[in-house]
């Protein structure tokens, strides 16, 4: 049997998979061949795929998904489906009706919420500046016990993984604190929601399937795809008219080329190199300022110029790098991300930092 054919007969048999294996179907030749862009794909691949993520990600069965073109599109689409639910809930029909006399939503969000949370607020008339601030700790969590009375319609944003440190909001406790004011959790989670994947990491998330809808960036696949998905599946296809749906056979051939195993070890690289970052350069005398649970690392300076030559130096190794104030303090956030870096690349990344002093 040929490459193609055996591409072929995947395709045709997709449905006929009912979980994602352990170990890999295809391998990176095939999985070139498969995420070309080429004629349409039998529906039954993205359905397939959002099954499989569904299970591995650990949502409620039955939860509704769909694959769209990033990950800022998977939060616009999940906070549409907010939208609708919450406003049809107190009889107003914001498809029909619009919103300049529509009941307010109140919309709730940490400190520390990622911007394309605000943006996709604003995008969708809900108002980036009159959002309920909520107080966060000293690694970015937010704290349930602060979040104000809720009555209906009204949202509450929850992420797991901070844009900085790689922080989990306390989804359970947050959903048991609004859950009864009727409002809908959303919990944004680019790379974060992928902990579940893990033994090592996935009690990080203990309580995330407890919410309404989540968002994510999909996992090494050769194009920007987004994931959304939703208890309620009447609101997200809704929401879907904003973002239409992009084609799933990337992420299908993606999750086939790794398998559970191989997520499983992608997750796991990511945060042990990120660990590993984190115990060289407080070894090396630099302080580590964030709890580092995922593929995050924040380490602090004793001045923004410091920081900033840092991070110039470091960058020109290929990893995600930036410049931060965390919580007063000049700092440099590395991200590892799915794409490790090689150990020479650490090594390196610990020399350029100490080679300022």
């Amino acid at each position: 049997m040929t490459l193609n054919d055996r591409v072929e007969e995947l395709l045709r048999e997709a449905a006929e998979i009912p979980e994602l294996p352990d170990k890999p179907l295809l391998d990176g030749d095939a999985l070139d061949l498969v995420t070309r862009p080429g004629p349409a794909v039998p529906d039954a691949v993205t359905r397939s795929a959002l099954r499989w993520l569904v299970d591995l990600l650990a949502l409620p069965p039955g939860t509704a998904g769909a694959v769209v073109r990033d990950a800022g599109t998977a939060t616009l689409a999940a906070l549409a489906a907010a939208r609708h639910r919450v406003l049809t809930e107190v009889g107003w029909d914001v498809e029909g009706q619009g919103l300049s006399a529509a009941p307010p939503v109140t919309v709730v969000v940490g400190d520390d919420a990622h911007p394309k949370l605000r943006t996709a607020l604003r995008l969708l008339g809900l108002g980036q500046d009159r959002v309920v601030r909520v107080r966060t700790d000293g690694q970015g969590r937010m704290r349930p016990t602060l979040i104000p009375p809720l009555h209906p319609p009204a949202i509450v944003c929850a992420q797991v993984g901070e844009a900085a440190s790689g922080a989990v909001d306390p989804v359970a406790a947050i959903c048991a604190e609004v859950h009864d004011a009727d409002a809908w959790v959303h919990v944004d989670g680019t790379f974060g929601l992928w902990a579940a994947a893990s033994p090592l990491t996935r009690d990080l998330l203990i309580g995330v399937s407890y919410a309404d809808s989540w968002a994510a960036a999909a996992l090494d696949v050769p194009y920007d795809s987004g994931l959304v998905f939703a208890r309620d599946a009447d609101a997200l296809w809704v929401a879907l008219e904003l973002a239409r749906p992009a084609r799933g056979v990337e992420v299908w051939a993606a999750l086939l080329a790794l398998g559970r195993i191989g997520v499983a070890d992608l997750v796991e690289g990511a945060c042990g190199q990120a660990w590993r970052l984190a115990r060289e350069l407080t070894a090396a005398g630099y302080p580590v300022l964030n709890e580092v649970v995922l593929d995050r690392v924040v380490v602090g300076f004793g001045s923004a110029e410091r920081a900033a030559d840092a991070v110039a130096r470091v960058r020109a190794v290929g990893v995600s790098v930036g410049g931060i104030r965390w919580h007063g303090r000049p700092a440099m956030c590395l991200r590892v991300g799915i794409r490790r870096c090689t150990d020479e690349q650490l090594a390196t990344i610990v020399r350029l930092v100490c080679a300022g002093e």
